[in-house]
């Protein structure tokens, strides 16, 4: 058996030691910087310097340990554990300054996500949670909003870069904004969830993420007893998330599903 505690510890570590160097280089944040999926979706060297610590620093402990990283530094384990790593969520943020933009390690034991650290360097913050263990800011417990009113709630959301996926998810948004308080778009799923958690957002939902960008959050949010599921309402994946107080999880879920089916027109 794994001891959840040291890899956190551990994965705490790699992550403050990465959020420190994205915050160091700051002003160097344009260098180098290149496209992926589409011309909107950026990448930079700090993306994979960033990521090179983290692997270093998780590997240099653990050798035997499986890795997922964003960037590709992934290889195969032997040990049990597989590490889930975002090095820089929130890379548009980081290039244009915005303080939205975290770094993300997730601890798979046995193929379940066990740990979850998010790390915002920006505000000196770290989430961390264990399974069954509960979920901390800055060693601190924290608890979601308890939000029961839909109308009230804001909700938190984000779009792909693929234009064909990104003008799906704004007819989708034409259908939830006039049913909720607000909308916020900060660009960092990891730190969307975790402000779920921690009731900054009172809901946070998205499509058409990856496996690094929710694996941390997700316990995260799990572990303060946030709603916590997929848009289509499955378990939570990479392809949808949807983390909510638990009052309004369902009728948000609802919502949502009703927006995918039908096509965008006047609120009732």
């Amino acid at each position: 058996m794994e001891d959840l505690a040291d890899l956190r510890d551990l994965a705490v570590d790699a992550a403050q030691a990465a959020g420190a160097l994205l915050r160091e280089r700051l002003t160097w944040r344009r260098a180098a910087v290149r496209t992926k999926t589409s011309g909107t979706d950026m990448v930079s060297e700090m993306d994979h310097a960033s990521e090179a610590l983290i692997v270093q620093r998780l590997l240099g402990a653990r050798p035997g340990d499986g890795v997922l990283a964003e960037e590709g530094r992934d290889r195969d384990g032997d040990s049990g554990v597989r590490w889930v790593v975002d090095p820089l969520d929130g890379t548009t943020n980081y290039l244009y300054g915005h303080a939205a933009y975290g770094v993300s390690i997730a601890a798979e034991v046995d193929g379940e996500v066990q740990v979850g650290v998010v790390a915002d360097p920006s505000l000196d913050e770290v989430f961390t949670a264990t399974k069954g263990g509960g979920a901390f800011l800055n060693g601190q417990p924290v608890a979601h909003s308890g939000k029961e009113d839909l109308a009230t709630a804001l909700v938190g959301t984000g779009f792909s870069y693929v234009p064909e996926n990104r003008r799906r998810q704004a007819e989708a948004l034409v259908h939830v904004l006039p049913r909720v308080r607000d909308i916020r778009r900060a660009g960092a799923a990891s730190l969307d969830l975790c402000w779920v958690a921690c009731g900054r957002l009172d809901a946070y939902y998205e499509v058409t993420l990856q496996p690094w960008d929710v694996a941390a959050g997700v316990l995260i949010a799990s572990e303060v007893g946030a709603f916590v599921s997929g848009v289509d309402g499955g378990p939570p994946s990479a392809e949808s998330v949807l983390a909510a107080a638990p009052g309004i999880g369902p009728d948000l879920l609802s919502l949502l599903r009703q927006a995918r089916a039908e096509p965008p027109g006047p609120a009732s």
